[in-house]
């Protein structure tokens, strides 16, 4: 098996929490300077910004995965992975059709759709912050059909997490991981936080500054950086793993 250094969760310019700076090419650069093998750009509720960042890496070795961060109804924050820009931009349709509200950005912050080349092609005037009325099992579920991996985003933070929100995981919830904040000691995790029973951990940066790209990441030990090897690390089958 080879050790890949995964960072799922990183935020560009289209969300309205993240910086300015963070453009594709900006992100790209960044990442391969740290060292990260794959990559995904999960912008709150909208995949706007992921062509231009899969383009960005070609000139290098990069692996460049399509992913959303999707607010429930409850208040809950979801990764959703998806090999290919294709289907996170079906998901985003799906989120698109249950989100309400337009932004305002003296308020909230910009919303840049930016290209490869650093350029702006526009401004995103829907608010991507707000709750999507889709609920959580209907955004796993939607994941799963489209078959991307659904992974709970910072279950230690004490808001916008399912823990925080709902106080234990569903049990009929089928999500494929847990995500930890960077900030969590990893040694203890099942001891502070035992509502995660057996689900694989993983830690990914949250990136919303480029100052915070790979500072936390997660390994995979996996043949090759596809989802179906991702998959398996996650399910521990035939030698894959993951390693925080």
């Amino acid at each position: 098996m080879k050790r890949f250094k995964v960072d799922l969760h990183i935020h560009s310019c289209l969300s309205p929490c993240a910086d300015l700076d963070m453009s594709p090419r900006a992100i790209v650069e960044r990442s391969v300077e740290n060292g990260l093998d794959v990559i995904a750009v999960s912008d709150h509720n909208s995949a706007e910004n992921i062509q231009a960042t899969i383009r960005a890496a070609v000139p290098y070795d990069l692996h460049v995965l399509s992913g959303l961060e999707i607010n429930s109804r409850e208040e809950a924050h979801v990764l959703a992975i998806f090999e290919d820009a294709e289907k996170a931009l079906i998901m985003q349709s799906i989120v698109y059709n249950h989100l309400k509200g337009t932004n305002r950005p003296e308020l909230f912050g910009d919303q840049v759709v930016a290209n490869e080349f650093d350029e702006v092609e526009r401004f995103n005037d829907r608010m991507l912050i707000n709750a999507t009325q889709l609920g959580l099992h209907d955004i796993v579920m939607e994941t799963h059909r489209l078959g991307g991996l659904s992974i709970a985003s910072h279950v230690d933070r004490p808001s916008y997490s399912i823990l925080s929100q709902l106080g234990f995981i569903p049990p009929d919830l089928k999500l494929y991981a847990l995500e930890i904040s960077r900030n969590m000691d990893k040694t203890s995790v099942k001891r502070n936080l035992p509502e995660v029973g057996e689900f694989p951990i993983v830690t990914f940066s949250d990136a919303h500054f480029l100052d915070d790209i790979g500072q936390a990441y997660t390994s995979f030990f996996i043949e090759a950086p596809t989802m179906d090897e991702m998959r398996m690390a996650l399910e521990k089958k035939s030698g894959r793993r993951v390693e925080i």
